[in-house]
């Protein structure tokens, strides 16, 4: 009788370290659009103007700005855990502090304070979440963005419900939600290992002498201002209270949440990441010139900020993909760098838009955000070869996404070789035995390339698995093939995002060494990641020259040549 099947895994059977921390990440990004619904209520209640009340934007996002640029240091110092908890409990003190204070230059104070705790929380997340996931990292990674587009969406809307008990509601309500995430990490999260290096808190800065990452930043910087100022104040010309303002930014963070998850990633598989970026901002900037026109339309407004969630979303998960693909330096730190420039961008549009609208009227601002966005796409294009260099070819010492390291001597020559792919997994050694008895049958000579990914998610990387577990992976691969009497030689596949960028690679490189066949096993994904980021098994299908093999220990080989999988596809409709 053949053993039972394996189920695919789910995204959602994770650790309670990684509930307790996707539950905390929630509640954080909820801070993005939780205020939107009572910017209003905060002017008329605490005798503001609409200037006076963006400086929460601003002195939230300027001081996570600077803090960016320390967090890296502070966490190779203390460990991932003890800085994330720091960030916890940095933003309960500060939420319940601008809950309690009467005074708009109060809440402004108190919201830099929860700036300093959302760099400090934003900076570890990543980290924490994939180095907490026992076994199907992917997993925990959908489960993270699941938890960024939840706190986007759900923000506002929890804002306007609170809000329209009291303009205090959302900061109290964010203080007691992030108490109890703060008490499950430290119940649930165990103590994780400090980093080997001890990171510079000058290195941030030090990076952006490369220049892919400093246009990249400067891009982002752009790209912020303006949608800062669309957050910071387009509720004022809707017109509404706090419950129908949240219920509008709910639906526009659906939108974002829904094209950064499932969108963006097609949308750069089929025509590239920057001639993507350059049609979204573009997009970005007709949308702000509109609600600039229509300022005084409450129904124009609310349609176009509704509308620029689904632009919001490509351009977020794009954009930080970009800046890991041109960035020469390690990604912790460019996401620091990254996070610095773009964190700028978003705390000085606030303050600007208010001084022009005091001065002018509030067209301007939007006008303003408008021409950013505009200006965001030369700037890109300055850059357009290093990136279009880094998805596609070496060169000039630029780092290149996907790319492949030797590990160990070269399988011997003999013809075309079996290339066999496969990842930090559980069934991973039974995949790499299955296709050794291919390459036998066939008398091929057998190429063991490992997968290692990079998650990149909401402007932060965190490297799925080291490079030194990755090369122990393949030389545990060849050591045991060596031992069946087989000859191989071994590759590590490093990418940035999405699987099927990976399979893509993987497509090229049986091109150029002439591959006999691609073997690969089920994916331990399950079917929910597999959507969200791409298949790496479709992608490779798709735009391989050799046949494709799923290779099964319990079951025979089934061959999947692209036309084998357009054919099923036809044929079910």
């Amino acid at each position: 009788m053949s053993a039972p099947k394996k189920r695919a895994a789910s995204p959602f059977r994770q650790p309670k370290a990684v509930w307790a921390v996707a539950f905390a990440c929630v509640i954080s990004f909820m801070g993005i659009g939780l205020v939107d619904p009572i910017l209003p209520a905060l002017a008329e209640n605490l005798d503001a103007t609409p200037s006076q009340v963006s400086l929460l934007f601003s002195s939230y996002l300027i001081v996570t700005a600077v803090a960016m640029l320390f967090v890296g240091w502070v966490s190779s110092h203390i460990g991932a855990k003890r800085t994330l908890v720091a960030g916890l409990a940095v933003i309960v003190v500060f939420a319940a502090l601008a809950g309690a204070t009467d005074s708009i230059n109060g809440i402004v104070g108190f919201r830099a304070g929860w700036g300093l705790g959302n760099a400090l929380f934003i900076a570890t997340s990543l980290a924490v979440i994939v180095a907490s996931a026992s076994g199907g990292f992917g997993g925990a990674i959908i489960l993270y963005e699941t938890a960024l587009g939840l706190g986007i969406a759900v923000g506002p809307l929890l804002g306007g419900e609170l809000g329209a008990l009291s303009w205090r509601g959302p900061f109290f309500g964010v203080a007691v939600l992030m108490a109890v995430a703060l008490v499950a990490t430290l119940v649930f999260v165990p103590d994780l290992p400090k980093p080997e290096r001890v990171t510079s808190p000058f290195a941030p800065l030090k990076a952006l002498r490369h220049r892919g990452l400093l246009t990249m930043g400067i891009m982002a910087l752009l790209y912020n201002w303006g949608f800062f100022t669309m957050l910071g104040y387009a509720p004022y010309p809707m017109e509404l209270g706090a419950h129908e303002l949240g219920l509008v930014f709910t639906a526009w963070g659906l939108l974002v949440a829904g094209f950064s998850v499932f969108f963006a990633p097609r949308l750069q598989a089929r025509y590239g990441t920057a001639p993507v970026l350059y049609a979204n901002l573009l997009g970005l900037g007709i949308v702000m010139a509109v609600i600039a026109a229509g300022v005084a339309s409450p129904t124009t407004v609310i349609v176009a900020v509704v509308v620029s969630g689904a632009f919001i979303g490509i351009n977020n998960t794009l954009t930080t993909q970009a800046v890991m693909l041109v960035s020469p330096v390690d990604r912790p730190v460019a996401s620091s760098s990254y996070g610095f420039l773009r964190f700028i961008g978003g705390g000085l549009a606030p303050y600007v838009a208010g001084k022009l609208a005091d001065a002018t009227d509030l067209s301007v601002p939007f006008y303003l955000g408008a021409a950013t966005f505009l200006l965001a796409i030369p700037v890109l294009a300055s850059g357009h070869r290093l990136l279009a260099r880094a998805e596609q070819s070496p060169g000039d010492g630029e780092p290149v996404s996907p790319t492949l390291t030797p590990v160990g001597a070269p399988a011997a020559s003999g013809g075309a070789p079996v290339i066999v792919a496969v990842g930090a997994h559980e069934r991973a050694a039974a995949t790499v035995d299955t296709a050794a008895r291919l390459a036998r049958e066939t008398g091929s000579p057998l190429e063991v390339v490992h997968v290692r990914q990079t998650a990149v998610v909401a402007g932060q990387a965190a490297e799925t698995e080291t490079e030194a577990a990755a090369r122990q992976a393949v030389t545990a691969h060849l050591d045991r093939l060596t031992g069946l009497g087989v000859a191989a030689g071994g590759q590590i596949l490093t990418s940035v995002g999405d699987h099927a960028a990976a399979g893509r690679a993987l497509s090229r490189h049986a091109a150029e060494v002439h591959a006999r066949t691609v073997a690969v096993g089920r994916s331990p994904r399950g079917p929910l990641a597999q959507f969200a980021d791409g298949s790496f098994t479709t992608a490779l299908t798709h735009t391989a020259d050799c046949t494709v093999v799923l290779v099964d220990p319990e079951a025979e080989p089934r061959r999947l040549t692209a036309a084998a999988l357009a054919d099923l596809r036809t044929a079910a409709g």
